[in-house]
């Protein structure tokens, strides 16, 4: 009998397993099944049990760290109870939504009964003890009649003297080492060769068939096949987050039709300005940095062009009132990108705060559901790692991503002198690369958006009026 504790998008939020009261030859137990942490969860793996068995679990108590496509989430108990067996060790990976994980009882007297407790131990004996009835065996095919020798290989040839063979044919001869010039007149159309003729010929000569490539043509790896590297080397298990960023990268590319604006903008005023109120906010202990700035004067250019605060929903197009701009975190096990919510009502000094908790959160796999899930707008920044300019792929279903480089110092014109002649210095300038999807944005509004954004970053106190 299953019985579930309240509604289940209640559940999925709280991030609570489901439960199924289980009244087999076992006292009576709870089998809990691998949660639904996030919305687009779909495996789950067991990072680490903070329970052990035999325990006592109180309700609300974390019992367990899952994995889930987005970062590490706390798995939390319904009732109390003992855990009497975990069923899915730590490490266990890509365990389905439902699955059971471990058996939750009453009674401390019942934890040794499930000792050597299986998943399948409650069925019914009969039917897992009756083994599966031997296959027949199956009689060897019956060999194919010997290739003819010249005069029928001279038919499967064109007047211009090539074999010809299907495409297929032509793979699989090449996977075997075949030479196709000795198998001969081939059973489709014109003396065709095909692949029946392929199979024929090489269950009729089996140990003669490798041979039959020759030194001096060497045979070419089929398509998909990769060569064994011949150094050393390491295969990475991926990770469920490292799974789905590829995933949705992927999708990203094949289905958003991106393209890309550029612009170079003064940051001259910006580290004036940031450096007169890092000196005020010093006693506070507070730093900002001019990753800050950025976000703020995203946040800001967002609300001035609204069309780019939007999503593509594949049947309409949804607009936003609020601005949550994603910043876009490197970690250990994949890029996340949490979210500082309502960015463009929040001061320097909030969103500094915010963005240092996220990344700590972020780091340390720590970040709850709402701090990644959702956002608006989303930032990239690698200017500390010395790059210039890139374009970032956008976070479906956000319609744009802003990839911002490093400043730079240039020469650039600054005005005329008497003569009419012009004039130069030197100025800190920073490049910016906007990608917009182009079923959402247009040309001309993404245009205007990294003007607005150009004007708070070169005119730094107007973010602060």
């Amino acid at each position: 009998m299953r019985r579930y504790r309240g509604p289940l998008p209640q559940r999925l939020h709280l991030g609570i397993a489901r439960g199924i009261r289980n009244f087999s030859s076992y006292p009576e137990h709870e089998v809990l099944t691998m949660p639904a942490l996030s919305p687009t969860m779909e495996v789950g793996t067991i990072s680490k049990w903070q329970v052990a068995e035999g325990e006592f679990i109180e309700s609300g108590a974390v019992i367990a760290d899952v994995e889930t496509d987005k970062a590490v989430v706390a798995f939390e108990a319904v009732d109390e109870g003992y855990l009497a067996k975990i069923i899915a060790p730590e490490g266990s990976s890509d365990i389905a939504i439902g699955t059971p994980v471990a058996i939750l009882v009453e009674s401390k007297e019942s934890v040794g009964a499930f000792k050597d407790y299986t998943v399948d131990a409650s069925a019914a004996p009969a039917a897992a003890a009756e083994p599966e009835p031997a296959p027949a065996a199956t009689p060897a095919p019956a060999p194919a009649p010997a290739p003819a020798p010249a005069a029928p290989v001279a038919e499967t040839k064109s007047s211009g003297g090539r074999v010809i063979a299907s495409p297929l044919a032509r793979s699989i001869a090449a996977e075997m080492g075949i030479d196709l010039g000795l198998v001969g007149a081939g059973s489709g159309p014109n003396g065709r060769i095909t692949k029946k003729d392929i199979e024929a010929y090489a269950a009729s000569a089996p140990a003669a068939a490798p041979a039959q490539a020759t030194a001096a043509e060497p045979t070419m790896a089929a398509p998909g096949m990769v060569a064994t590297p011949s150094g050393k080397y390491e295969d990475v298990s991926l990770s469920n987050m490292r799974k789905t960023i590829a995933k949705r990268l992927v999708q990203s590319k094949r289905e958003v039709p991106h393209y890309y604006l550029s612009l170079t903008v003064s940051v001259d005023e910006l580290v004036k300005t940031r450096a007169d109120l890092n000196k005020r906010l010093e006693k506070e202990g507070i730093k900002l940095s001019v990753n800050d700035f950025i976000i703020k004067a995203s946040a800001l250019a967002m609300a001035k062009v609204p069309e780019v605060n939007s999503a593509w929903m594949d049947s309409f197009i949804r607009s936003y009132d609020y601005v949550d701009v994603c910043v876009a975190v490197a970690t250990p096990g994949g890029l996340v990108t949490p979210i500082v919510p309502d960015a463009d009502r929040l001061g320097l000094t909030a969103i500094s705060q915010k963005v240092k908790e996220l990344a700590v959160k972020a780091k340390e796999n720590k970040l709850q559901p709402h701090e990644f899930q959702g956002g608006t707008f989303t930032v990239s920044n690698l200017g500390m790692f010395g790059i210039t300019n890139f374009s970032a792929i956008i976070n479906p279903p956000q319609a744009a991503i802003l990839a911002v480089g490093g400043s730079e110092t240039k020469i650039v014109q600054s005005g005329t002198d008497e003569d009419g002649k012009p004039t130069y210095t030197t100025s800190k300038v920073m490049t910016v690369s906007l990608s917009c999807d182009h079923r959402v944005v247009d040309g001309a509004v993404g245009a205007q958006w990294l003007q607005a954004f150009k004007g708070y970053i070169e005119d730094p106190m107007s973010m602060l009026l």
